[in-house]
């Protein structure tokens, strides 16, 4: 199905005003994702000041949004093929909003933790919802590749943003690190509701998948707080491997429905496609990697290096300006060479970023080591990024787009959760007991580095497959879109 806003022989350079507008409040709602993870970190410190928080339950301000961001993903992009991706893009928008507002204004800790997982539970819709919109919207090929282009690039933006911006608000109040994406997620809102053409729901005829949606829930919601509790309850813990064991119990309930299920939650025939699988691999090992660095880069710049949280902030802009000033090119790179090689090339950078990062000393080394593997970080994730959601969602039907998009977040979060756990704990692990001297941290986080390395050379295996296979096959390099019948241009798909 072709969308009203987008004919498919449209060409890049001529797109409709409300189709810039349809895809700016999409990047909105992807760019307020982004910056309300990187916000937060920064306000930690002051949060649990004023609120009088423990560390242990400090961490679940930042655990409680990944919990409802990675748990309910699959219902999320599931929902938005069932339900219309409009009408969940937004209701899940407006709770957004909500949820910002009640965090700015919580006065302990238990609620401001709540706001927080609601945040997620609503990203957890608006992120496959926003994406699959986008798939269906633009015809596969350039104008697809340029329009999710630009769409990653807003979510890298956000992040690089939320960082500096969490270093300014912060000095006059944490509070406002909360509040900042109220009133940008109700602007996107009400734009939203002007903009975005509704869009069809799928002919649901087999009934809906309750069972496969409890267990999957259920499920990734236990796989995520495993993961995140288990270096504090300890990895070999009877609480840690009971948890994982019932997790992996709910995954293989959840595998048998889905194979018998009429209308699935996830089909998982899917994953059969080679550059499908690459693409959910190669999403985990990015960001796992990515997340991981980014947490031992700001210790070792704060705790070793006693730089302030905006200094830390101005030393990654340099990778976010990149992604950000390279956006409109990177499409027309894909077009030309195709995403399997695009992706090699970025993994390459970003292996070689994370190598140069190794030769870091208690001398600070700005312009040998720093800013060039942040340049070399900024290309990879540029390259990288966009490439591995154009692969996920080439070739895939509309009614199943907001499954792929639910899919590919899902891998993104979870891979981010279970490298962080494991490169945390390897930190933890290289720590000399006893031993607090500066030279001894550094020590401790150079197997860490290491380990994040190694993430992004798996990542680089995978994605080196995909040059294997050939090209009539395996290649998603997208031919030019077939007009359709005027009449077929101009439907306008009912059901929100």
């Amino acid at each position: 199905m072709t969308s009203p806003l987008m004919p498919a022989s449209a060409s890049p350079e001529r797109w409709t005003p409300r189709l810039w507008g349809t895809l700016l409040v999409l990047c909105a709602a992807m760019f307020l994702d982004a910056l309300d993870v990187s916000m937060v970190g920064v306000a930690l410190p002051s949060i649990g000041s004023e609120l009088n928080l423990s560390t242990s339950t400090l961490q679940w301000v930042v655990s409680g949004y990944i919990l409802g961001y990675g748990g309910l993903l699959l219902l999320g992009g599931r929902a938005a093929d069932l339900l219309g991706r409009r009408r969940v893009f937004l209701i899940a928008l407006a709770v957004f909003a909500l949820a910002s507002l009640l965090g700015g204004f919580v006065d302990s800790g238990p609620l401001l933790i709540a706001s927080r997982f609601i945040k997620g539970l609503s990203a957890a819709f608006t992120a496959p919802a926003g994406l699959s919109i986008i798939t269906t919207t633009f015809a596969e090929g350039p104008v697809r590749n340029r329009a999710l282009t630009i769409y990653t690039t807003c979510a890298a933006t956000g992040f690089s943003m939320g960082l500096v911006l969490s270093g300014l608000l912060t000095e006059a109040s944490w509070r406002l690190t909360m509040l900042l994406p109220a009133p940008i997620a109700v602007l996107a809102l009400v734009a939203g509701l002007k903009l975005i053409p509704r869009s069809a729901r799928e002919q649901n005829k087999g009934g809906y998948d309750v069972p496969g949606a409890v267990t999957g829930t259920a499920a990734m919601l236990l796989l995520v707080f495993t993961v995140v509790e288990a270096p504090e309850a300890g990895w070999a813990s009877a609480r840690t491997l009971l948890s994982f064991l019932v997790a992996a119990a709910l995954l293989g309930v959840f595998v048998r429905i889905e194979l018998r299920s009429a209308s699935p939650l996830v089909r998982l025939g899917v994953l059969r496609a080679g550059p499908q699988l690459r693409a959910q691999l190669g999403a985990m090992t990015f960001f796992g990697g990515y997340v991981s660095f980014q947490f031992l880069a700001t210790q070792y710049f704060q705790s070793l290096l006693g730089w302030s949280a905006l200094e830390t902030a101005l030393a990654f802009l340099p990778a976010g300006a990149l992604v950000a000033l390279s956006s409109t090119k990177v499409g027309s790179v894909i077009d030309r060479f195709g995403t399997p090689r695009v992706i090699v090339a970025g993994f390459v950078l970003l292996v070689a970023s994370y190598v140069l990062f190794l030769r870091i000393s208690l001398t600070p080394a700005y312009a040998g080591v720093v800013l060039p593997s942040m340049i070399l970080l900024g290309f990879a994730c540029a390259l990288v990024f966009p490439s591995l959601n154009i692969q996920a969602t080439n070739g895939v039907d509309d009614d199943e787009q907001g499954m792929v998009s639910g899919l590919l977040n899902t891998s993104i979060q979870v891979g981010g959760a279970i490298f962080l756990a494991i490169v945390t704990a390897v930190v933890t692990a290289s720590s000399h007991t006893g031993d607090s001297s500066p030279q001894a941290v550094l020590d401790s986080f150079r197997p860490g580095l290491i380990v994040v390395t190694v993430i992004a050379v798996a990542g680089l295996l995978i994605s080196l497959t995909g040059l294997r296979t050939r090209r009539t096959k395996e290649s998603v390099v997208v031919t030019k879109s077939v007009p359709v019948p005027d009449a077929d241009r101009e439907r306008v798909a009912v059901g929100d």
